[in-house]
């Protein structure tokens, strides 16, 4: 259960401001069908945060426990760093296919913007730290993804700019800083 509260905590902050948040409030704003939006969300995050929690549990078997903490510990504290860093959504991200329908659309714009982003790849190394509670670890990125997302797909740009983005970062950056130190020092497990 440690890796499901904390992988949905840890996402969730982290999804805020995200370019994935801006391509949601595009995507809302575009179709206003906010239903197969929210489905098309869950469905891609899903499909990502699988294969990128399958990598970190990969990674952990390959590497083994003791260099992976130490791999674990410095890419933690490097995304504390990266959450300090405004995202911007790229030309790349706003271009939509059409022929798929909202759903097939949301699904596949927000599975390509998800690649390499700072919750995908949280997701890997969360995976990798609690790697023997894996579903635990995409349950949690997945709700945190959603709930970082649904509520601005339903509500709007009310619902991006009601949270303080830049103190909802430096919490996120926190954690990631403490979740980094835990695993450097071998605090909790």
């Amino acid at each position: 259960m440690e890796a499901f509260l904390i992988s949905t905590g840890v996402v969730a902050l982290a999804e805020i401001g995200d370019k994935t948040q801006l391509l949601a409030l595009i995507l809302a704003a575009r179709y206003r069908k906010p239903l197969p939006i929210v489905a098309g969300i869950f469905v891609a995050t899903v499909i990502n945060h699988a294969l990128a929690g399958a990598v970190g549990t990969w990674l952990m078997q390959l590497i083994g426990p003791e260099t992976m903490r130490w791999i674990l510990g410095i890419s933690f504290i490097a995304m504390a760093g990266w959450m300090l860093i405004p995202d911007k959504l790229d030309d790349d991200d706003t271009r939509y296919t059409e022929r798929f329908g909202v759903f097939g659309t949301t699904v596949f714009v927000f599975f390509l913007a998800e690649m390499a982003d700072k919750t995908q790849i949280a997701t890997v190394a969360l995976a990798a730290r609690f790697a023997a509670d894996y579903w635990w670890v995409i349950a949690g990125t997945t709700v945190g993804m959603m709930l970082a997302n649904a509520p601005v797909v339903w509500l709007g740009e009310r619902a991006a700019k009601a949270l303080p983005v830049h103190l909802v970062h430096r919490v996120a950056a926190s954690i990631f800083v403490v979740l980094g130190l835990i695993a450097l020092f071998g605090m909790g497990h």
